[in-house]
């Protein structure tokens, strides 16, 4: 009796030891670089950017033309006269930078965390996908190299990236297993 309870629980251990795990991997960079609602984001920063430039560039010109009229003023006026504006002036074009820079890094704040977000979706997804779809692993493939090579057979980032710009976490993969 002793024996064979010995014997199933080798058994038991070494089917289990047996089963084969389900891996594949994803091109980090390809699923968030196509993710539509990172593509949808880009397109709608791309015109808070230009919007950015073109008033920045027009508050540019506009210190610049008080520039040039103040050149053609100075020379006409006295030497404290011409100080005190200049300095005016001075003080307008740095308080107009300081405008400039706070939009700028504040910009580039949003576009970010908008960005950061959209990465952490994209793992959410990743994470629940391979839960839903019974993998073991998903491991990433990107530009630094943690995965070096994988069987084309075992690339699951177009159905990753077509299943999240779907919706879907259940869709089939056609992997060999």
């Amino acid at each position: 009796m002793r024996n064979i309870i010995i014997a199933l629980v080798v058994l038991v251990t070494f089917s289990s030891c047996q089963q084969q795990q389900k891996i594949a991997f994803v091109d980090n960079t390809k699923v968030v670089n196509e993710f539509n609602k990172k593509v949808e984001f880009e397109a709608k920063f791309k015109t808070k950017i230009e919007a950015f430039n073109k008033k920045a560039d027009s508050l540019n010109q506009a210190i610049q033309m008080e520039a040039q009229l103040f050149q053609g003023r100075a020379a006409k006026m006295n030497q404290k006269k011409a100080e005190e504006e200049y300095n005016v002036l001075l003080q307008k074009k740095q308080m107009q930078d300081y405008q400039i820079g706070n939009e700028e890094k504040a910009l580039q704040a949003e576009g970010q965390k908008q960005i950061d977000t959209l990465v952490k979706e994209v793992k959410a997804f990743i994470k629940d996908y391979g839960k839903t779809n019974g993998y073991t692993f998903i491991l990433g493939a990107n530009e630094a190299g943690s995965v070096l090579y994988g069987a084309d057979a075992t690339d699951i980032t177009d159905t990753i990236l077509a299943s999240l710009n779907k919706g879907d976490k259940k869709e089939e993969v056609k992997t060999e297993e």
